[in-house]
């Protein structure tokens, strides 16, 4: 073999001596792997949250606008990164690089309005401090002490399905109508035993949306090479399948998070 074939030898990738049918197929179920092997992950993160947490009392946050925010711009990136792949079938390659390139941009988008909210919240103690130890930085989510929101308005707290009454620092049983038998000491002591989840669930969230955004660079720059193109765009079909397993990953997070737990 000359040193013009070993090269071209070298730099064909695993699949591309499998029949055309079976390279797709193959690539599909990678992608449905990788996507079971994630929803494996998530389910028991949460499921872990919800059992630790049982009998505890529970701190609900509302979402603030920029959060809402955040998942318009999610929808928009599906809906662009759709739009890329029947462009590029169609052979319009400028349409769907041009659908690409604003699909990274709402990504980004949808990246920096997260951190802005959830800044926003940390601002009101609802988030994770930083204390410095002598082993370095320590990471905890906040106790419910911290939280300097409004009562109703950014949080509340409940048991069981039933909110809490808070009046003048203290919190009181909804069957404590006359305000007789304030249990904040009791509240304090069973309220976010697990906050770690919650950082847990968004940092696993961040670390799979930083690859989702590294993913689309990459075929970017495929199509820009012509490694993608009308006969041949299963990495663009198998992109879209994961980034829209993102947002669906990230509305189940939102809901569990805001609203369910």
């Amino acid at each position: 073999m000359d040193e013009a074939a070993k090269a071209s030898a070298a730099k064909q990738g695993v699949f591309d001596e499998l029949d055309p049918a079976v390279r797709i197929r193959t690539k599909k179920m990678m992608m449905y792997f990788i996507v079971f092997a994630i929803v494996m992950l998530f389910a028991g993160l949460t499921s872990a949250y919800i059992v630790s947490n049982m009998g505890a009392y529970w701190v609900h946050i509302a979402p603030n606008s920029t959060l809402w925010m955040s998942n318009i711009f999610l929808a928009l990136s599906s809906l662009s990164i759709f739009m890329a792949y029947k462009q590029m079938k169609a052979g319009k390659k400028q349409a769907a690089l041009g659908l690409m390139g604003l699909t990274f941009l709402l990504g980004l988008a949808f990246t920096v309005s997260q951190i802005s909210g959830w800044s926003a919240l940390s601002e009101k103690g609802m988030g994770w401090s930083i204390t410095e130890t002598d082993l370095g930085p320590a990471y905890r989510w906040n106790n419910i002490e911290q939280i300097t929101g409004e009562y109703g308005l950014d949080y509340h707290v409940e048991i069981n399905g039933a909110v809490l009454d808070f009046q003048n620092g203290e919190y009181y049983s909804p069957s404590d109508p006359l305000k007789a038998n304030p249990i904040t000491k009791e509240v304090y002591r069973n309220t976010n035993n697990s906050g770690a989840y919650i950082w847990a669930l968004l940092w696993v969230h961040i670390i799979h949306l930083a690859l989702g955004l590294i993913y689309l660079v990459v075929n970017i720059i495929r199509i820009q090479k012509n490694k993608i193109n009308a006969t041949d765009n299963i990495q663009l079909y198998t992109n879209g399948i994961y980034w829209h397993f993102l947002g669906i990953l990230w509305i189940y997070l939102f809901v569990f998070l805001f609203y369910i737990h």
